[in-house]
């Protein structure tokens, strides 16, 4: 029998003891591939929830281990209704991802992204929805949240840069804020993402930044973590912390990674000029003139532009990327 305790309630409890009405759902969109060792982890820390008005939908990737089973152990538990799974592209994490956000058979109030290898924070649904239930419906709205570092036993290991300058296009060009694990998003906010449709991007968390902000949209970067983030051999994506980390980064900047990252980001944004806001159309030009400028005018032109990164050593890393035309 599904756990009674699992089921769809009308009320959640505050991390005080509150009790406070839960009026919508959040469709958790989980993405799986091969994630037999974390992946009970990450379903408990979702049963774990103080916001309880969800739904999880696994798209599957083409596991060959254990995950499909743990995930019919877990629908059993939960209830056919809060658990479907669904045969993933086979394409990659990011067309796993957008593959869910833009399918029209999965219905909810709010969006929330998920990696199959992470620890929730019991309150990250409930912070995330106190702040979207507060922005206009018809405003696409974006929380996302600093992270705490764990290792592959759980065991903390620190956190992930705090960002303090606000999120816009001008930085949404040239770095993604937050790790697409942290997301949760409104109807409008999806609607973008299904309106640009599963385009081929380097992450959908950077994809998904550049939309919103461009749209003119409201993203919320939260400094509190909301989640452990596991470091293991198996990441995709980095942490992006520490010294060592930040000097790799810019390497890769400087390698000419950076500027293969932008060529795949604007191809995609390139159909979809009419979804944003004028004034971000004419700082798309300008960046997009200035990285294949001469030197004088691309340094004029990128300053024009306004693209900044969240800290002194990205932006640093930035000058230099533009100097050398590795922008």
């Amino acid at each position: 029998m599904p756990d009674e305790t699992l089921q769809m309630l009308p009320h959640s409890l505050s991390p005080s003891g509150e009790t406070v009405t839960a009026k919508a759902t959040v469709a958790i969109l989980l993405s799986t591939f091969n994630g037999e060792k974390y992946l009970a982890e990450q379903l408990d820390s979702i049963a774990a929830q103080t916001y309880r008005d969800w739904i999880i939908v696994a798209s599957d990737d083409g596991s060959e281990d254990s995950t499909l089973d743990i995930l019919e152990r877990y629908r059993h538990r939960f209830g056919q209704t809060r658990l479907r799974i669904i045969k993933g592209p086979g394409q990659g994490f990011a067309t796993n991802f957008l593959s869910m956000a833009t399918d029209r058979s999965i219905s909810a109030d709010y969006f929330a992204f998920c990696d199959q290898d992470d620890l929730w924070h019991p309150d990250k649904l409930e912070r995330a929805l106190m702040w979207l239930e507060h922005q206009p419906s018809r405003t696409a709205s974006l929380y996302c949240s600093r992270t705490r570092l764990v290792d592959a036993n759980g065991c903390p290991q620190g956190f992930s840069p705090l960002f303090d300058k606000p999120p816009s296009f001008r930085n949404a060009l040239v770095q993604s804020l937050a790790g697409g694990n942290t997301m949760v998003f409104n109807r409008c906010a999806r609607e973008l993402l299904m309106a640009a449709g599963n385009v081929s991007v380097i992450s959908h968390d950077w994809w998904f930044y550049i939309l919103a902000t461009g749209h003119g949209g409201q993203v919320h970067y939260d400094p509190r973590p909301a989640i452990d983030y596991r470091q293991h051999g198996n990441n995709l994506i980095g942490s992006n912390t520490g010294i060592l980390d930040r000097i790799f980064r810019i390497r890769l900047m400087l390698s000419g990674h950076f500027h293969q990252w932008n060529d795949v980001n604007l191809r995609a944004l390139a159909p979809q000029i009419e979804l944003l806001t004028q004034s971000n159309r004419v700082i798309l030009e300008r960046f997009s003139k200035a990285r294949a400028a001469s030197l004088p005018v691309r340094i004029k032109t990128m300053l024009r532009s306004g693209v900044y990164r969240q800290t002194l050593m990205g932006n640093l890393g930035l000058v230099a990327a533009i100097l050398l035309r590795k922008v």
